[in-house]
């Protein structure tokens, strides 16, 4: 007689032969809407056995979940697929888009299938399968979609330069293309040597030598040691003496810079600026003053400015990475001891790409800039249209619900205004985001502990979505405290804005609370974690913080010892204790800031040595001391705490946004009459 689970596996391999389609409508309407199988542990064992590469577990796990009905088997299907994939044919996969079309797993899986399909040069099968591949965001796969367009006589060299210059890592798609492009002459030697200098400033020795390779043989032998000892390379062999010995001299100073700026600076002077051409020299220097803005030295600004004299009129820059030229504008920011260097400033967003420049940053302090060289020079004859051009581009940035979009507004002097709640969802609105199977899937995922799988379905569902459609479904995260779904749906809206979806306060009572228990600003506390778990109590991170407010494990055992608190490892995840842990840790870092929030929300994120060292040097605006900082993690982080948290004061108090009174004073080094640090502060 057979047991339950063979029965389970001839009845699943039964369907799958006969009925696949069937049972996949079935699963994917049917027991979505309804909720389905309660039992996950099919679908769970399925993630665990991928994991583990366990081609049996799979099997038995996808089996159990077809022969359920259970509403995630295409999951199993999909994680048993993907395990096997290098070995699959075209007709089991076509066969897996039958079972599964228009859904996520149908598109994830031509994802991976296309990548196989380039890996194994099947063009026929990925030329036929690429145009229905919806999410289209694979690099790798639009290089090899790039090199068969040029193949049939498209013309790519913008398109696939961007890609090539954007890989980080020697993978297989950009780097066939390359290669192809290099064949057919789209790609010539300033490309190659390009890439190699991008590869090498991001310490990527492999891409490096992948371009130099597609050059000369001999000059990629060669790499090996420049990367290894720049100083010594620059000492014993670099030469000028050809094209080639000085793009290698360049990406030698390139590997210099990144360990000692002002090393490659001295060797600039002393040989280099000279002997190399222009453009090379200017190159070097401009990656000396990223690497030196990168560690907040004075001389950062000086060394982009030898970089611009050297260029010619600024010829070069535009040809610089955006990276680089953001570093030029923070460097200006902090130069001349904290006045800025504002002619710089608007130089370097102007050289910046077109989608560079629309950021809000770059946009706020290229209107500061102009606005400053306009006062500079009154009497300019440009100077009333650099005025108006400043205006412009404040008045067009005040709008938007971020931190410069409130940073414009204050230097209007424009009263930020809360838009207007959307009218209320309707039944029927909120029907159709619960009748959406994808989001439901997402949801099950969610619930079940596979949270990334969930939310890249929930994502995938989103497509398209108009604002209305996106509220709906925003408030169906936020009716089952998917709090990270809610808030991230509700910020995709574009004219409709619902800020109470935006900035909700869930555990309200027990936040404000504790706040003001210890005498914190619970608007700030709100800020603080929206902007670390976004309300997921079970959130946990790479490095091990856990919780609503994301707590170090040390961090934790500390502070419950400095309170006085009856604390096990297992309380971590607590919600009230780690609420108590972490607005008691916060309070501390305040205090030790002399209630700087910046700088707090800083010490939070990276921990408070780094702030202490960050505030070394001029005294800055604060909105210019967070910009400088240069982690971008902690960057955008302190950025994004500050502007939650005067939202959120708006939303608890009534008040309109005030983000200036969250700045407070400037930032610098620590007064010497101020209350000594607290150095056990972890």
């Amino acid at each position: 007689m057979k047991s339950v689970y063979e029965m389970g596996l001839c009845v699943a391999l039964a369907v799958l032969g006969i009925h696949s389609h069937a049972l996949a409508q079935v699963i994917t309407t049917s027991n979505v809407q309804s909720g389905g199988n309660s039992n996950s542990g099919s679908i769970v064992d399925a993630r665990e056995a991928l994991r583990k590469k366990d081609r049996n577990g799979l099997t038995a796990a996808r089996a159990a979940a077809f022969a359920s009905q259970h509403p995630l088997a295409q999951w199993a299907d999909y994680f048993e697929l993907s395990n096997r994939l290098s070995e699959a044919q075209q007709s089991e996969v076509d066969a897996f888009y039958a079972r599964w079309p228009q859904t996520y797993v149908e598109d994830r899986l031509r994802n991976d299938w296309l990548l196989e399909l380039g890996k194994r040069r099947d063009w026929r099968n990925f030329a036929a399968d690429f145009p229905r591949f919806r999410m289209n965001d694979d690099r790798e796969v639009s290089c090899y979609a790039l090199m068969l367009d040029q193949v049939a006589g498209k013309d790519v060299r913008d398109a696939a330069r961007g890609h090539w210059f954007a890989q980080k890592e020697a993978d297989d798609g950009c780097s066939f293309m390359a290669a192809a492009l290099v064949d057919a002459k789209v790609f010539n030697t300033a490309d190659l040597w390009r890439k190699a200098r991008l590869a090498m400033e991001v310490n990527r020795l492999r891409s490096a030598r992948q371009a130099v390779t597609l050059i000369e043989v001999p000059a990629a032998s060669g790499l090996q040691e420049l990367y290894e000892s720049p100083s010594r390379y620059l000492l014993r062999k670099a030469s000028a003496g050809s094209r080639t010995q000085s793009e290698l001299t360049t990406l030698a100073l390139i590997r210099l810079s990144a360990s000692d700026p002002e090393g490659a600076a001295a060797a600039l002077t002393e040989r280099w600026e000279r002997a190399l051409p222009a453009d090379l020299a200017a190159w070097a220097w401009a990656n000396a003053g990223k690497q030196a803005a990168q560690k907040l030295l004075p001389e950062a600004a000086d060394y982009f400015q030898r970089a611009d004299t050297l260029s010619g009129k600024n010829s070069s820059t535009a040809d610089w990475p955006d990276d680089t030229n953001a570093w030029k504008l923070r460097a200006a920011l902090r130069a001349n001891n904290g006045a800025g260097r504002w002619p710089q400033v608007v130089q370097a967003a102007n050289a910046m790409s077109p989608a560079e420049q629309a950021d809000s940053a770059w946009t706020y302090w290229k209107a500061r800039g102009l606005q400053a060289v306009a006062k500079a020079n009154p009497d300019a004859p440009d100077s009333a249209s650099l005025m108006e051009q400043s205006r412009g581009l404040m008045i067009g940035l005040a709008s938007q619900f971020n931190f410069y979009g409130k940073m414009a507004a204050d230097h209007l002097g424009q009263r930020v205004v809360l838009p207007p709640k959307p009218a209320a969802l309707t039944a029927e609105e909120r029907a159709n985001a619960v009748r959406n199977p994808g989001l439901s899937r997402a949801l099950q995922l969610i619930a079940i502990g596979l949270r990334s799988e969930g939310v890249r379905e929930w994502n995938f569902s989103l497509r398209g979505m108009s604002d209305r459609e996106l509220l709906a479904s925003a408030q169906m995260a936020c009716d089952r405290e998917v709090w990270d779904r809610c808030i991230n749906t509700s910020d995709r809206t574009k004219v409709e804005v619902d800020m109470e979806q935006r900035f909700p306060t869930p555990f309200r009572k027990e936040v404000t609370a504790r706040a003001r228990e210890i005498g914190l600003d619970p608007a700030y506390v709100y800020g603080l974690i929206r902007q670390e778990s976004r309300f997921i109590m079970d959130a946990r991170s790479s490095v091990g913080a856990s919780g609503l407010m994301q707590i170090m494990p040390a961090t934790a055992r500390w502070t419950a010892k400095r309170i006085g608190l009856d604390y096990t490892p297992d309380l971590i995840a607590d919600r009230d204790t780690n609420i108590k842990l972490g607005t008691s840790y916060l309070k501390l870092a305040l205090d030790d800031f002399g209630g700087s929030q910046a700088m707090a929300a800083a010490a939070y994120n990276a921990g408070p040595s780094r702030p202490r060292k960050w505030r070394e040097g001029p005294v800055l605006e604060t909105a210019a001391w967070a910009e400088n900082i240069p982690f971008q993690e902690t960057r955008d982080y302190v950025k994004k705490v500050l502007s939650n948290s005067a939202y959120y004061a708006a939303m608890l108090t009534g008040e309109a946004p005030n983000l200036k009174s969250r700045l407070g004073r400037p930032i610098g080094p620590r007064d010497p009459n101020a209350p000594l640090e607290n150095k056990d502060l972890p």
